[in-house]
């Protein structure tokens, strides 16, 4: 570290991703006093993994709801007011923004989707692409950076924004490889891998998001931003965008569902592993799904898969049900259903993702059986998704208005700000 930056982590406050409720409560109480100025002026510097004093870092918890955006929001509305903080407030609605922004464009999902399978069948067929992805996978570029922040991501499930800013980039524009295969590495190993944030961060840097618009990872950038522990050679000096030929339409944002009012079967899933507090009642059972293999050809990584086990683990345990991997959810939850004797499942509304996927896919076949299925839009999601039309700015003029509908508007400034 140079004299120009505080020592910004204390040794006792190493973060260990627990995935659990009280461990992101915990984190939540460590992070809060500091964004705001603190938050501003670091946020976007890569210390190292032993040095993340200048982030959150609650983006696994928030990523499972294992907490809320809303809660984030409310603890730091107590200690700051909204434009003392208002660098980090914005960071929470990007998270927003982007599952906003799919929910209404969900085409973008499944367009990714066939192209990674496409590009899964390519890597069997071509051993030049083999060879290349092998190398950037493996972090074997000769690329510092790159190299060492592939080990990072493998070996912790976690990597700084910044970070998967540069490694898109140069994943895209120097390797050359196809952004699929990049956002498929990232989903399978990061602890926070959304569907949303990943895939739509992704197209940015490639110049798909914002039409034109690209993100080049420049080598004096690196430095300055990793304090000068990265100076990587022979990075792309032009980004050209990538080009699509399909239009993604806007969509409507489904109707609200109410709660279940009887017996129901409560479904827990990666997307809201504590789904139980938008129901109007205790359930009669609960069961736990995760895919396997369905998403990508390659498996997932075990520190992500770890975490999300143990947090359907841990929230399923009050109701003693059981966690099943499966890529079929109709068969499975049909006989938890039966088991438990009712006719209704209930589930935190998943946004577009995979578990929107096999959930979607599992829908007639239940209607079928009889069971009806029920899902319940956080308030949150409810009110923001809306805003998030068109670029990221539209939604943020919004905040304000977001956060009086959440009535969180006690912390506003008296300019409203």
């Amino acid at each position: 570290m140079t004299d120009r930056f505080p020592n910004l982590l204390e040794p006792e406050q190493h973060v260990d991703f627990i995935p659990t409720r009280a461990a992101g409560l915990r984190r939540l109480d460590q992070f809060a006093a500091r964004a705001g100025r603190h938050y501003a002026s670091f946020r976007n510097y890569d210390f190292g993994c032993n040095q993340r004093h200048n982030v959150s870092e609650l983006s696994p918890w928030l990523r499972h709801r294992l907490i809320t955006e809303e809660e984030v929001l409310t603890r730091v509305l107590a200690a700051h007011c909204v434009k003392g903080a208002e660098k980090f407030i914005q960071e929470v609605f990007w998270r927003t923004y982007f599952k906003g922004w799919l929910e209404q464009h969900p085409s973008v999902w499944e367009s990714y989707q066939q192209n990674l399978r496409r590009w899964m069948v390519q890597l069997a067929d071509d051993a030049n692409l083999r060879a290349n992805y092998r190398d950037a996978v493996s972090g074997q570029t000769g690329i510092d950076c790159f190299d060492h922040w592939v080990h990072e991501l493998t070996d912790t499930g976690y990597l700084h924004n910044h970070a998967r800013m540069w490694m898109a980039s140069i994943w895209i524009f120097t390797l050359r490889l196809p952004w699929e295969l990049g956002a498929d590495l990232f989903l399978r190993h990061l602890l926070d891998g959304d569907p949303a944030s990943n895939t739509l961060s992704w197209r940015w840097v490639a110049g798909l998001h914002t039409k034109g618009k690209t993100y080049l990872a420049r080598p004096d950038n690196i430095a300055k931003y990793t304090n000068g522990r990265f100076h990587p050679n022979g990075l792309a000096t032009m980004a050209e965008p990538l080009m699509e030929t399909c239009n993604h339409p806007c969509v409507a944002i489904p109707s609200p569902q109410a709660a279940p009012t009887g017996d129901y079967l409560l479904l827990l899933h990666k997307d809201d592993v504590c789904g139980v507090d938008v129901m109007s009642s205790s359930p009669a059972g609960a069961i736990g799904l995760m895919e396997t293999r369905r998403r990508s050809t390659h498996s997932s990584g075990h520190i992500a898969s770890a975490f999300t086990k143990g947090a359907l683990d841990t929230a399923l345990a009050p109701f003693e049900g059981d966690m099943r991997l499966a890529d079929d959810w109709s068969t499975v939850l049909i006989e938890a259903a039966q088991r438990v004797g009712v006719t209704m499942i209930a589930t935190a509304y998943p946004p577009i993702g995979m578990a929107r996927t096999l959930l979607d896919e599992a829908a007639p076949k239940l209607r079928d059986a009889g069971i009806s299925l029920c899902r319940v839009i956080r308030p949150y999601d409810q009110i923001s998704w809306p805003y998030a039309k068109a670029g990221f700015f539209g939604l943020k003029k919004k905040i304000p208005t977001i956060l009086r509908d959440l009535n969180l508007s006690a912390k506003l400034n008296s300019d409203g700000r």
